[in-house]
């Protein structure tokens, strides 16, 4: 009578298993090589983005990954990943501020195409590391019928398939978590601030300025960190500003400023209007001393003024926006630029971590 024993063919086995008596087993090696596969961190960046994202790149301990960027006639252009993203986690880091080279629009299109590749190649998540949002400061109606851009862009990166949005110091904060229906992430420079201010505090008494009414909760969790980095109390003010056809009003500062090293912060620099006036207004109310920070320095011609009238002891910007070539002059003589590199590398690794688990 034959055997009824079946000898298993090793050539049978699928890929990742391995022959038992009891059927097809998976391999422990082939599932830890999947494992550490599937734990493979993707980071890209568009060419606008590079400097930033090589920094980032560097704290985490890892290379960008490569990618193809191709410019057409008529101003349209491709991105392609040149490495396999199937079931894999990536992040895409591209900082949105017009300049020069390319503007606002560009960019974000350049990010939502290329997350749709990402998508399309089989990117099991796909998070945008947009440390300045375009379009972020258009979050409400002020005139009859005018648009809420960001909301439309929340709206395009969900359909290019973006799961996760990171941003640095968004303009504000509640139209930007009801604008998305995905993870956001809000990160602040404020505790990188605090860091880089202590020294030129001293031990003088200290007040955080808010330049307007809008900016007191971003004030006051600037007040927070450098309570905290200096081990002792820091005071809190706040001015009046009215801004009626791009024409900005309004004299009151609110707070004791007087004998006090002033830290005026905000989310961004433009014209440099309103934080000139904040640092004239301190001034006159009796500061010893007059710093600014801000996140962004999406710097305009205008902002120039705030360097040439020497109002304020130093301005410090983080590198989520690379400042205008004119403006490189004051790099270390009164401008100073912190990297949010390691507080993104943080971030991004948080989130592949919580990813894998």
């Amino acid at each position: 009578m034959p055997s009824c024993t079946h000898t298993w063919s090793a050539v049978s086995a699928p890929v990742g298993y391995v022959v038992h008596p009891s059927g097809f087993v998976r391999s422990p090696l082939a599932a830890a090589a999947t494992s550490a596969q599937t734990a493979v961190m993707l980071l890209f960046a568009p060419n606008a983005s590079l400097a930033l994202a090589t920094q980032v790149a560097d704290a985490l301990g890892i290379r960008l990954s490569p990618s193809e960027e191709r410019e057409f006639e008529g101003g349209e252009h491709k991105m392609r990943p040149l490495v396999r993203v199937l079931n894999q986690d990536v992040y895409v880091l591209q900082t949105m501020c017009g300049d020069a080279s390319a503007s606002a629009n560009d960019k974000l299109c350049r990010l939502l195409f290329f997350a749709g590749a990402l998508k399309d190649a089989g990117a099991t998540r796909v998070t945008a590391i947009t440390p300045y949002l375009a379009y972020a400061r258009k979050d409400r109606r002020t005139q009859s019928q005018d648009p809420v851009t960001t909301r439309y862009v929340a709206a395009l990166m969900e359909t290019a398939g973006i799961d996760v949005v990171v941003t640095v110091d968004i303009h504000n904060e509640t139209a930007f978590d009801n604008a998305f229906r995905k993870h956001t992430v809000r990160l602040e420079a404020a505790d990188l601030f605090a860091e880089a201010l202590a020294n030129d505090l001293g031990s003088h008494p200290v007040a955080v300025m808010s330049p307007d009414i809008g900016g007191i909760k971003r004030a006051q969790r600037m007040q927070e960190h450098l309570t905290r980095t200096l081990s002792r109390q820091v005071d809190l003010a706040f001015m009046e500003k009215r801004r009626v056809r791009g024409t900005v009003s309004g004299e009151t500062l609110v707070g004791d400023v007087a004998g006090r090293a002033v830290v005026i912060y905000d989310d961004m620099i433009v014209t440099g209007t309103t934080i000139r006036r904040a640092c004239q207004a301190a001034r006159k109310a009796g500061a010893k001393s007059v710093f600014v920070a801000a996140a962004h320095a999406a710097f305009l011609p205008t902002a120039m003024q705030l360097f040439d009238s020497k109002v304020a002891d130093s301005v410090l910007v983080s590198d989520s926006v690379v400042p205008p070539p004119e403006f490189t002059q004051w790099i270390g003589n009164g401008l100073r630029i912190c990297s949010i590199a390691p507080l993104v590398a943080r971030t991004i690794q948080d989130l592949a971590d919580l990813q894998a688990r």
